[in-house]
């Protein structure tokens, strides 16, 4: 299988990226990929076999969907493997590096839409949880 890879460096140490991007109050702001969606609800049971739950939904209230999954390891300030719903694998790393914390999300692709595509929008997330994460006390 196939891995769709996004990553980014954030200027901001790994405890202080790893809190926002494992804490439901901080998923509720930055996972949506553009700004006419939003994450209205965010639950996360941050254990090996809990649920995280992320509501996206339009900001038109015109469509929404639970994205969730359940963690299969979990290396606090390491790493996160999870599989999601639909059963595709999922591994989130962070690593400390000279120019802040590299994240690194590794994906099976989906069936539905074109890799190039799923790649794009994973990444337009990513972005945002970057500009979130670096500028969130």
């Amino acid at each position: 299988m196939t891995f769709i890879t996004v990553h980014t460096t954030i200027n901001a140490p790994i405890a202080h990226v790893w809190e926002k991007w494992t804490s439901p109050e901080h998923v509720l702001h930055w996972n949506f990929a553009s700004p006419d969606w939003h994450c209205p609800s965010a639950k996360n049971d941050l254990q090996v076999g809990g649920e995280f739950h992320y509501e996206m939904a339009a900001r038109d209230g015109s469509m929404s969907f639970d994205f969730w999954g359940t963690f299969q390891k979990i290396e606090e300030q390491k790493t996160l493997d999870i599989l999601i719903g639909d059963g595709r694998k999922m591994k989130v790393t962070f690593a400390s590096t000279e120019m802040g914390t590299k994240v690194t999300e590794q994906f099976e692709p989906e069936n539905q839409n074109p890799k190039d595509l799923q790649q794009a929008g994973w990444q337009m997330i990513l972005d945002n949880f970057k500009n979130y994460a670096e500028n969130a006390i």
